[in-house]
């Protein structure tokens, strides 16, 4: 396939290294300072952008028929705007929290863990997430996914960072060295306590998962998340 990149940072380059690994060949390396973008080259685009860039990336694909694999958190109060364009042009789109094929297994563990947890109101369940000093965004949109699937399945309705209520999920997120990634979920009771935890040992996992949605979506049309992906709906 030929592959562009809208993002060329640690991930962009190490998308790069899998997917020439893999028997692909990268077309473009686009970032915010990039003027002229050649669409007609591509059999699919990545992006690991900015926020910023992030929806303008995306539509610019479903306006040349691109498929689109979208990885970037930060920009997701038009996600909803994306879904309906990307209909309306019968374009291609997977958006990810996270690719990490690890990660998207430890959602469905949590949801069903939310489910089974759930008439043991004894039990307030607390998230944390761990990430290096240069991620920008907090909590991180793996962190936000994970509340998503808790609130599906229980009775809680919201999360906040600080000074969570009764029915809101507390979130604490913590920016330390070089650390790809820790999720924890925590459901304590003055009896005893349970916790699911992912730890990514670097971030080749969401790299790779990244690429492997961008080899399944090419020939699809429509909006698909890693469930459809990995087969898990």
């Amino acid at each position: 396939m030929n592959i562009a990149l809208f993002g060329y940072g640690k991930m962009g380059k190490m998308i790069e290294q899998l997917a020439v690994q893999r028997g692909h060949f990268i077309v473009a390396k686009i970032d915010e300072h990039t003027k002229s973008v050649d669409f007609s080259a591509m059999d699919v685009a990545i992006d690991f952008s900015i926020p910023e860039s992030a929806f303008k990336n995306i539509t610019n694909c479903f306006d040349y028929g691109v498929p689109i694999v979208s990885g970037t958190t930060g920009w997701l109060k038009q996600y909803d705007k994306a879904v309906a364009l990307c209909k309306e042009k019968q374009g291609a789109f997977i958006y990810a929290s996270n690719f990490s094929l690890g990660v998207n297994l430890f959602f469905e563990l949590n949801a069903k863990l939310a489910q089974m947890m759930g008439p043991f109101k004894d039990y307030k369940v607390a998230l944390e997430e761990i990430h290096h000093t240069q991620k920008l965004d907090a909590p991180s949109g793996t962190a936000i996914t994970l509340t998503e699937g808790i609130i599906s399945n229980s009775s809680y309705s919201a999360w906040k960072m600080e000074n969570a209520s009764e029915n809101e999920i507390p979130i604490i997120s913590k920016r330390i060295g070089d650390t790809p990634g820790t999720h924890s979920v925590h459901y304590d009771s003055a009896i005893d306590s349970i916790e699911i935890k992912h730890i990514a040992h670097n971030r080749q996992g969401f790299a790779l998962g990244a690429v492997i949605a961008a080899e399944w979506l090419v020939g699809k049309k429509g909006v698909f998340t890693m469930k459809d992906v990995l087969g898990l709906q």
